[in-house]
């Protein structure tokens, strides 16, 4: 009688050893630290995003008060709408981000709009009157702050990408990876090489 009803109590004791062991060799072999890996990716990705999304939400208010000047550069304001219009139509989702082809792309086009915008403010500095415009000192502040919040973003998003790869590079989490996960390295978000150039300045 008391054999046959500690069958059971035994049978679950070893599906609850056998769980237990399990999930101790999914921690051990780095299963559970890739997966934390990748979503912090993901999340520095989407904190970037929103952060460029910004600064593209910023540009229309920022065009409308500087066309209101006379006489203003169009071929600059007409750069500026067109790069923000291809910022805007090159997107990029978490599971691109180990395509170097689509992150070279966007970072191309966000790239440009830095340069455009670059050029822009540059220029607004041959109108005092642009310059002395309490709505103009508004956006330029917002437009620097956010500046700096995509800087922070982008090294942010860097520094999760470098935690994933080496992890996933790493043994014994690379056989993981290999045999369960199957993640690629992730893209990190590069300068691009236009950005780096200083707007000429001509008086």
């Amino acid at each position: 009688m008391s054999t046959t009803a500690s069958k059971p109590i035994t049978i679950r004791v070893l599906k609850i050893f056998t769980l237990l062991l399990f999930f101790s060799s999914l921690s051990g072999c780095g299963y559970n630290s890739i997966q934390q890996n990748d979503e912090a990716v993901n999340r520095a990705w989407g904190d970037l995003e929103s952060q460029l999304q910004r600064r593209g939400d910023l540009v229309p208010n920022l065009v409308a008060t500087v066309k209101g000047a006379a006489d203003f550069e169009k071929e600059t304001l007409t750069a500026v709408v067109e790069a923000r219009a291809k910022a805007s139509s090159v997107t990029m989702t978490p599971g691109m981000l180990s395509d170097p082809q689509a992150m070279q792309r966007f970072q191309s086009a966000q790239g440009a709009l830095s340069s455009s915008l670059s050029r822009l403010l540059v220029t607004v500095e041959r109108y005092p009157e642009i310059k002395a415009n309490q709505n103009f000192r508004d956006l330029q502040n917002q437009l620097e702050g956010t500046e700096n919040r995509i800087a922070v973003a982008r090294q942010r998003y860097n520094g999760a990408v470098e935690t994933l790869n080496f992890s996933i590079r790493q043994f014994p989490n690379s056989m993981t990876n290999s045999l369960l996960l199957k993640l690629k390295p992730r893209e990190y978000f590069k300068a691009d090489e236009t950005s780096k150039a200083l707007p000429e300045v001509k008086f």
